[in-house]
């Protein structure tokens, strides 16, 4: 069952909440040893965008993933922000939780997901101490879609069979390609996710910011996306971001779209692990 597998990754988990600038922000640490990595969920998230990936990145990090404010079980931003400085302010708050969990001067690995890549730039930018970045899906890359995505209000459905149908029919749309492998987790997760996000951020992950952070940034970077993932082509996304080289990287993998991590996550495990190997300091 959905709920005993959450229950069961959610209890490795410490639970931390931090008041951060007026703002409650939810984070879960998972694991104690190894250098930190924190992971950022998508649009529309929460921690469990990386169910799957918890167990296996713990086992060689100090893993923190929080809900990020207007997700999940975190805090809302100040409804007086406007729309435009929104991920700012997003950035702003996720960024003092994280220096009053780690400590101003740590440095640390990032990994952002999908609508998560523009956070983790953000992060990254402010903080000038991620030692490396990668991206997974990443948004604002103003590239272009693989295909067309036609995703449907499942608010305005009739009843909760209904609901559950047009969640399903959006997760085969934007986030899990093939279709079959949609599975009761993977809808439930995506239905409480849904359900408790108050942060609009379609907007921001269709803009261009991304290659052009990107290009200020100075640490390693990698890439990686699904090779069905609708929200880019993989070697065209890849150029413009200006990935390609020994430190910054992209792959693909193959029989995944969007969540990448969720569909397949021993070889994306394998990917980050590799890439923010504990031996790797610099």
């Amino acid at each position: 069952m959905p709920a005993a597998q959450i229950e069961r990754v959610a209890a490795l988990a410490e639970r931390h909440t931090v008041d951060a600038l007026g703002v409650r922000v939810c984070w879960r640490r998972f694991g104690r040893g190894g250098p930190p990595l924190v992971l950022l969920h998508g649009g529309y998230g929460n921690w469990m965008h990386w169910i799957r990936n918890v167990e296996a990145l713990s086992a060689a990090h100090e893993l923190w993933v929080p809900d990020m404010p207007g997700f999940g079980e975190s805090g809302a931003l100040p409804p007086e922000v406007p729309r435009a400085a929104r991920l700012e302010a997003l950035v702003v708050h996720l960024t003092a939780a994280l220096e009053a969990l780690l400590g101003p001067e740590a440095r640390f690995g990032l990994a952002g997901f999908s609508f998560g890549s523009l956070v983790a730039m953000g992060v990254a930018e402010r903080t000038r101490r991620v030692r490396r970045l990668a991206l997974v899906g990443p948004a604002g890359h103003g590239s272009g879609r693989q295909r067309e995505i036609r995703l449907v209000d499942w608010r305005q459905a009739d009843g909760a069979a209904h609901t559950r149908d047009l969640l399903r029919r959006n997760l085969a749309e934007l986030m899990i390609a093939p279709a079959s492998d949609i599975d009761a987790l993977a809808l439930d997760i995506h239905e409480r996710a849904c359900r408790a996000a108050r942060f609009q951020s379609r907007h921001f992950s269709q803009s261009a910011h991304l290659p052009t952070a990107l290009a200020a940034f100075d640490a390693p970077v990698l890439g990686v996306w699904g090779r069905e993932d609708a929200t880019g082509l993989a070697e065209r996304v890849a150029s413009t971001l200006g990935l390609g080289t020994a430190e910054r990287p992209w792959a693909v993998v193959e029989g995944a779209g969007h969540w990448v991590q969720y569909q397949r996550p021993d070889e994306v495990n394998d990917l980050l692990l590799n890439w923010f190997a504990p031996s790797d300091q610099a």
